[in-house]
């Protein structure tokens, strides 16, 4: 049995990684996330142009037909390259929550768009599964009402995927009567989240119909939980290869500290954290696909487990840079503040293992 990837997968990232290679380096990577809404039409456009945009979308509908995995091998790389791009929630979150309970009409009408890179959507669904406060969306006479935080890609959005409850799922376009959109400042300045207000919105259409959609969020998250393990994996691998390209250069006594045991000890411990998470990492995304009963436990337990590791692994990695690797000059940070924010989006590492134990019966006495 072949554990590894296929030819088309690594053909996959390599595509991507040149791509951001020639088009999107740190320097522009700069430029974007400076910007109110880290958002960059035309690089979004370049990745819709290689097919990344359609990885998910039926073939049917103009886009690749492929799986949730090879949308976290595509994660990797994007996150390698720190791409300030809207990838989880147009790309992953909404065609998985259209695929699943979306009706014939729907899918025909924004899966195309979807995989042309045309429209973006974003996706606010983090108080289903954990309230903060007052936070939370209502219906209210078939209107929206309340508030969602942390609502994903909102920078970047036409319009919002919404779930209001576990079951109602509504499409409301970002200039809709009532919504008021506020972009919040988070660690991670690539990408924005944001925060929803809603005061009698009313959807211009709910997914699967009123009350329809239950399946279809537990797939959306379940889908951008396994994404966002994989853009954590492809940042740590970022900040190995920087730690050890530093190491090889940088000289103390007269010699490069890559000689000196302790740091030899500290990159190898990075090595040796990160691999075995790949595959359960792949594993996960893998799932998704092709053993949709052992999905949502593998999913909490891989995105949980690479937060735990991602925040080890770039911690050292700063260690290993010195008093460098702590200064927003030095492009290390965007890794680091990648992965933090990777930890809490859709459920921080505590609140997923009780998720894994919850669907295994594990229930608290």
């Amino acid at each position: 049995m072949d554990f590894g990837l296929s030819d088309e997968q690594k053909l996959l990232q390599d595509t991507i990684r040149r791509y951001l290679e020639e088009k999107v380096p740190t320097t522009r990577v700069r430029e974007i996330m400076q910007t109110e809404t880290a958002h960059d039409p035309q690089v979004w456009q370049g990745l819709a142009e290689l097919g990344i945009t359609g990885l998910l979308i039926p073939e049917e509908h103009g886009g690749s037909g492929l799986g949730v995995l090879d949308a976290a091998l595509a994660a990797e790389i994007l996150a390698w390259g720190a791409a300030p791009v809207p990838f989880l929630g147009a790309t992953v979150m909404a065609p998985s929550a259209l695929l699943q309970a979306g009706t014939p009409s729907q899918q025909s009408e924004w899966l195309p768009r979807i995989a042309t890179g045309e429209t973006c959507f974003g996706c606010a669904a983090t108080e289903t599964f954990g309230l903060r406060g007052e936070a939370g969306v209502r219906v209210e006479g078939g209107r929206l009402y309340g508030q969602s935080l942390f609502a994903i890609d909102a920078g970047a959005a036409d319009l919002f995927l919404v779930a209001a409850g576990p079951t109602d799922l509504a499409l409301v376009p970002r200039s809709a009567s009532g919504l008021a959109v506020e972009l919040l400042r988070t660690v991670d300045r690539t990408r924005r989240v944001g925060e929803l207000a809603f005061d009698g919105v009313e959807p211009a259409e709910w997914v699967g119909g009123p009350g329809g959609a239950g399946a279809a969020v537990e797939r959306m998250l379940d889908a951008g939980r396994a994404v966002l393990a994989s853009d954590t994996l492809g940042s740590c691998d970022r900040a190995i290869q920087m730690s050890v390209e530093y190491a090889m250069q940088r000289r103390q006594f007269g010699r490069v500290i890559g000689s000196f045991q302790a740091v030899k000890h500290m990159c190898s411990e990075m090595v040796a954290e990160i691999e075995p998470a790949r595959s359960l990492a792949w594993y996960a995304a893998y799932a998704m696909d092709a053993l949709p009963d052992e999905a949502a436990t593998a999913v909490a337990l891989a995105k949980s487990h690479l937060s735990d590791v991602g925040t080890d692994v770039v911690r050292t990695a700063t260690e290993v840079h010195g008093g460098i690797g702590f200064t927003e000059e030095f492009d290390l940070q965007l890794w680091f503040k990648r992965v933090e924010l990777n930890r809490q989006l859709l459920g921080g590492p505590e609140l997923l293992r009780e998720r894994a134990a919850r669907l295994q019966g594990w229930e608290a006495a």
